[in-house]
């Protein structure tokens, strides 16, 4: 797919190419425990799915890598820094948002003891989930670092982030110039699985979106 959008810090002309790539699996993933900020490991699987990609992502030469600090990025980052020879930055700014006493907590335990607040949060209203971030204080956060690393690529140049499905979706948002009510409409990120945006002449484009496949160019009327 392709969303065509203003960004204020793209360049036209210049061809970067931003992959912002999600975690492999965490044994609170399989339990839909939410996580935010706890720092929990990847599983068997979990690593598995983070070396299947990184051969995948190597495939197409990164710049640059950046990831968020906790645990689960910075191991999925390390499989790609491995196969590439890049360090890797990293970068709490790029963490999952912080969600308070929601954190640790089953996806059935937050609409049993938090309703309102849930049906709140996905009618799209700013909500401070378990008195944490509000999603628009996690792109102010992380949409920047994401700017400043692409900033620094080359002409052409591609430069991988690895973090959370929640930072992921916002700074998408961000980047593309959606309005914040919309960000849920891009939908969840796959463990493991990436969103790439493109510049073009007009900014940022939304090229791939939980894609686990090497991205394939667009042939037709729209590319």
């Amino acid at each position: 797919m392709a969303v065509s959008a203003f960004s204020e810090a793209g360049k036209p002309g210049r061809g970067r190419r931003i992959i912002l790539w999600r975690h492999g699996q965490t044994s609170w993933n399989v339990e839909r425990r939410f996580q935010g900020t706890t720092d929990v490991d990847l599983t068997e699987t979990g690593v598995a799915q983070a070396r299947r990609a990184a051969r995948l992502l190597a495939s197409l030469k990164p710049d640059a890598i950046v990831a968020s600090d906790l645990r689960r990025a910075a191991l999925t980052a390390a499989e790609l820094a491995t196969l590439t020879g890049l360090d890797v930055t990293h970068d709490e700014a790029l963490r999952e948002t912080y969600a308070g006493v929601w954190q640790g907590l089953t996806h059935e335990e937050i609409i049993a003891r938090h309703g309102e607040e849930y049906d709140a949060w996905k009618r799209g209203e700013p909500v401070r989930r378990g008195g944490g971030e509000l999603e628009t204080e996690v792109a102010d956060r992380a949409a920047p670092v994401v700017l400043r690393h692409a900033e620094k690529l080359p002409e052409g140049g591609t430069l991988v982030v690895a973090s959370h499905g929640g930072t992921i979706r916002t700074t998408i948002g961000r980047l593309l110039g959606l309005d914040p009510h919309n960000w849920e409409s891009l939908g969840g990120l796959s463990n493991c699985c990436w969103s790439v945006l493109g510049e073009g002449a007009r900014g940022w484009r939304l090229l791939e979106h939980n894609a686990g496949t090497l991205p394939e160019p667009v042939l037709g009327d729209d590319d």
